[in-house]
C-alpha cells in the first residue's frame, strides 16, 4: 500500500504508490496501506537471523530526558530516514524532517526510494539499519519476517508517551480505534501503520453520467453494468494483473461482507474451514470468476502492472478497478481533469451479513524503528511528532490522505475529489468496517493466496481449486508453532 501506496517507477505495490505515473505502490496501504508484499529470499531470511555484525548501541545519541523531551533527543545528532516514495511521494517526510531539525537541532539523512528491500537488506544484514523506515511498496520487507528475526523495536514506549497536543493523554489514546492492529505481532505493536486507508471499487463519475449508470449496490447490478459496458467495447473490471494483491481486495471484501466478521476472522485465525467449507468464501470467489467467464475483464488486464492497468482505466477502457485510497495520488498525472474519480464499497451478494455501506478500512503504510537504530531517542521522538496535529496536517497537505490521528487534519485542508469520496464512504460505513490481518501476520500465506488468484484470473484454475490452494496455504501456516501467538477474538 500507499501503503501501501503506488508506485510509478514500477513496480510498486499496494497501499502505496509510485511514480511511473505518480504510481503506487501497497499498504497498502499504503496498506497499508497500507501496501504488494514480496516474499524475501532465503538468503535474506538467513542473514536477518544472523543479526549481522555491528552491535553498536545509540549511547552517543542519548541526551538528557525531561518532561518535554521524554526520550532524550540529543541536539547535534543525526537521524537516518528512509521513505517509500510511492503514491504519497516523500515531500511530506522532508517537511517533517525540516520541522524536526528546527525544533531539536537534529539533521536528517533522507532517502526516498521504491527499492526498500534492495537498499535496506544489506544494511539490516550488517546490523546497520536506518533509524526510521516507511517499509512499504512491492519491495517491502515483510513485517513478520523482520519481527521473527528480532529486527524491530517494540513501539510501546512511543505509544505510551504523552501526546504532543495533549500531554494528559497517551499517544495511543489519540488514535482512531483499531488502527494499531495491523502493526501488531504477538500483541506487540512493532509497526505504526500511519495512513487511514479504505479499499474497494473505483469508477469515473463522468463515465457513469454519460451512460446513465448508478452506483451498483448488488452484485447483480454490478454485472449488468459490466455487460452493458462490454456491449459498448469497454471492459467491465480492470485489475492490476501482475500484482494479484489488488484482485484479492475484491475477493476478500466479498467474503467478509457475505459471511460477516466471522468469515474474516476464520481466515486470520487459520481456521481449518477458512476457505474449503466456507459458504462465504465459495460465493466470493465464484462471483469474481463469473466476471472472468463472461468476458467482462478489460482485455489484457491480467498481464499489466498496477500503473499500466490503472492508466487504461483512466482512459475509459474499463468501468471499475479495485484499489485502496492511494489510487488518486498514484494516478494524478494520468487522470483526465474531468474524470471525476469516485470510490464505492463492494456490492453485495445475496444474503450478505454486512450492509452495502460496509467497507474494508483501517491503517496502511507501516513505519518501523529498527531495533539496532543508531539514534533511538530521535527516532522515537520523530514518530511521536508524526502523531501530532501539526505533522498530520502537513502529511494531508502534501500527500492528500488522512492519518490515523483522530481529528488530526486541520479542517482547512482541501482533499481531492476521489479521496474526499473515501471520507464520505467512511462516514456512511460508521462502525461497519472490517480489516484483515493475515496479510501482515503471515506474508508467505498471503503470497500463496495471491498466486492462486493470479491463476484464477487467467482461467488456469477454477474456483474449487482456488479454494483448495487458499486452504492449503492456511493449513501450512497453522502448522507453524508461532502462528498460535496471533489470534483475533
Amino acid at each position: 500500500m500507499g501503503s501501501t501506496t503506488a508506485e510509478n517507477n514500477e513496480p510498486e505495490a499496494p497501499g502505496t504508490t509510485t511514480a511511473e505515473g505518480v504510481g503506487r505502490r501497497d499498504l497498502i496501504k499504503r496498506s497499508a496501506a497500507l501496501g504488494l508484499i514480496t516474499v524475501p529470499t532465503m538468503s535474506f531470511l538467513s542473514a536477518c537471523a544472523s543479526g549481522g555484525g555491528d552491535d553498536d548501541s545509540s549511547e552517543d545519541a542519548q541526551g538528557e530526558t525531561s518532561k518535554s523531551n521524554p526520550f532524550g533527543v540529543k541536539k547535534g545528532s543525526k537521524l537516518d530516514v528512509v521513505i517509500f516514495k510511492g503514491g504519497y511521494g516523500d515531500a511530506y517526510a522532508k517537511a517533517w524532517e525540516a520541522a524536526f531539525q528546527k525544533k531539536w537541532g537534529v539533521t536528517s539523512t533522507h532517502t526516498g526510494t521504491q527499492e526498500i528491500t534492495g537498499k535496506l537488506q544489506p544494511r539490516f544484514n550488517a546490523g546497520n539499519p536506518p533509524d526510521i523506515v516507511d517499509d512499504s511498496g512491492a519491495q517491502q520487507i515483510p513485517i513478520d519476517v523482520l519481527y521473527k528475526n528480532d529486527q524491530l523495536l517494540d513501539l510501546a514506549a512511543v505509544l505510551d508517551a504523552p501526546s504532543i497536543d495533549d500531554p494528559a493523554k497517551k499517544v495511543r489514546d489519540t488514535l482512531i480505534p483499531g488502527t494499531l492492529d495491523a502493526g501488531m505481532q504477538e500483541d506487540k505493536v512493532v509497526a505504526l501503520n500511519y495512513i487511514y486507508t479504505v479499499w474497494g471499487l473505483w469508477y469515473s463519475g463522468k463515465l457513469f453520467k454519460e451512460n446513465g449508470w448508478e452506483e451498483p449496490k448488488t452484485w447483480a447490478d454490478f454485472l449488468t453494468i459490466c455487460k452493458e459496458a462490454k456491449a459498448k467495447g469497454i471492459g467491465g473490471l480492470a485489475h492490476q494483473g501482475k500484482y494479484p494483491y489488488y484482485i484479492n481486495v475484491a475477493i476478500m471484501d466479498l467474503i467478509a461482507k457475505t459471511g460477516g466478521l466471522d468469515a474474516m476472522k476464520a481466515i486470520d485465525n487459520l481456521d481449518p474451514k477458512a476457505f474449503v467449507g466456507s459458504d462465504a468464501a465459495k460465493a466470493g470467489v465464484e462471483a469474481i470468476y463469473e466476471v472472468v467467464e463472461k468476458g467482462y475483464l478489460m482485455p489484457g488486464t491480467n498481464g499489466l502492472t498496477h500503473t499500466e492497468s490503472q492508466t487504461r482505466w483512466n482512459q475509459y477502457k474499463a468501468v471499475f478497478i479495485t484499489s485502496g485510497s492511494w489510487l488518486e495520488n498514484e494516478q494524478l498525472k494520468q487522470t483526465p481533469a474531468d474524470f471525476d474519480m469516485k470510490f464505492m464499497p463492494m456490492p453485495l451478494l445475496p444474503d450478505s451479513k454486512m450492509p452495502f455501506e460496509a467497507i474494508r478500512a483501517g491503517s496502511g503504510e507501516p513505519f518501523i524503528i529498527p531495533a539496532k537504530a543508531k539514534n533511538l531517542p530521535a527516532a522515537k521522538e520523530f514518530m511521536r511528532m508524526m502523531l501530532s496535529k501539526e505533522w498530520s496536517t502537513l502529511f494531508a497537505k502534501e500527500a492528500n490522505s488522512l492519518t490515523i490521528l483522530k481529528d488530526g487534519v486541520d479542517p482547512g485542508v482541501q482533499l481531492r475529489p476521489g479521496t474526499q469520496s473515501t471520507v464520505e464512504a467512511s462516514k456512511a460505513a460508521g462502525d461497519n468496517t472490517f480489516r484483515y490481518l493475515y496479510t501482515e501476520w503471515y506474508s508467505e500465506m498471503d503470497t500463496a493466496i495471491q498466486n492462486a488468484s493470479n491463476e484464477l484470473m487467467a482461467k488456469r484454475i477454477q474456483p474449487a481449486e482456488w479454494l483448495k490452494r487458499a486452504q492449503a496455504a492456511v493449513d501450512k501456516q497453522a502448522k507453524d508453532p508461532d502462528s498460535k501467538k496471533n489470534h483475533r477474538d
